[in-house]
């Protein structure tokens, strides 16, 4: 299957007054056309610095140190600005966490979306209309006509979040990254806004590279997972490898603290201790002080990423029995 996106050691480096931090520290996957992949992992373990690696959208005083990151062989990282807003919107698009800081609270909806268009595509202001309109309605936005020439203020979180897709779609990109874009929706619209994204995954023929925390939504949607922790891989796998099979100690950590259909219990497990700071990375492998299973090799090396099975990848020196 042809590769469509492939990242290969991706490093992004943050200067702060203690030293360099790298919040991405030789990061690699692909995702094949038309497929998802899904990214978990703790708050800060680098989920969304690496897409907005790929997107160009890393402000001093970071920036990307070392990799490459190629979508249909065009090597994003080697792009200037002007090659990147000629690309943005049009080949790859992003739908952010929080669609009330990523749209301009002074401009109506409906001239947001337009204004990607007319930027990309050959089309004038009256056809771009009628598009962001048929756009807002294939999202499940009622009254898209009157919601177009609404602000931002004036929609739901929900129709927000409906929004901000339909405007990520309005060029018909070819990637889409999704960063956690049901996090702050109540599971109602969460799982509607989860339908939506895979319906319109199959109409567009969308490579989705889908960023939560979230492992439930990552079983619905994912067809491989990547696992990251204090901004390395730490596990890779096919979903269904990967919820029935875990080989590292933090995957399976994870999985275990999910609660069970039908489970009572007193209370659900736990990861022990806190995520260390970046800029005190431990030696060896960086969860090797919360870790079970760590054995003397975990604490002088940073463990290597092996290939058990096919497509199943760890980066573990004492992996979890399948």
């Amino acid at each position: 299957m042809e590769e469509h996106v492939v990242v290969k050691d991706l490093v992004t480096t943050f200067q702060t007054k203690h030293g360099p931090v790298n919040a991405v520290d030789g990061v690699s996957y692909s995702i094949p056309k038309g497929k998802t992949l899904g990214i978990v992992g703790e708050s800060g373990c680098g989920k969304t610095v690496t897409s907005f690696s790929l997107m160009g959208l890393i402000d001093p005083p970071g920036q990307v140190t070392k990799g490459s990151a190629k979508l249909s062989g065009r090597d994003l990282l080697s792009l200037d600005e002007s090659e990147l807003e000629d690309i943005r919107g049009k080949k790859i698009a992003m739908i952010f966490q929080e669609p009330m800081t990523a749209f301009n609270p002074v401009l109506t909806v409906g001239e947001q979306i337009i204004e990607q268009m007319l930027r990309h595509l050959d089309i004038d202001k009256d056809e771009a209309s009628k598009r962001a309109i048929e756009l807002l309605s294939l999202v499940g936005i009622p009254e898209p006509e009157s919601r177009f020439s609404n602000y931002p203020h004036q929609l739901s979180g929900g129709m927000r979040q409906r929004a901000m897709i339909a405007m990520a779609l309005s060029c018909e990109p070819e990637f889409l990254i999704a960063d956690e874009p049901t996090t702050a929706l109540d599971v109602t619209i969460q799982a509607q806004i989860l339908d939506l994204i895979q319906d319109i995954q199959k109409k567009f023929g969308m490579t989705v590279q889908f960023i939560t925390h979230d492992l439930g939504v990552i079983s619905e949607l994912a067809d491989e997972v990547l696992v990251m922790y204090m901004g390395r891989v730490c596990e890779q796998a096919s979903g269904e490898d990967l919820f029935s099979k875990p080989r590292h100690p933090y995957t399976h950590a994870l999985l275990n603290s999910l609660p069970k259909l039908g489970q009572r219990v007193e209370k659900l497990p736990t990861i022990e201790g806190q995520v260390p700071a970046l800029i005190n990375r431990p030696e060896g492998c960086a969860f090797q002080g919360r870790c079970p299973h760590a054995i003397d090799p975990c604490f002088r090396s940073q463990p290597p990423i092996v290939e058990l099975s096919p497509n199943h990848k760890v980066a573990c020196f004492n992996p979890v029995e399948a």
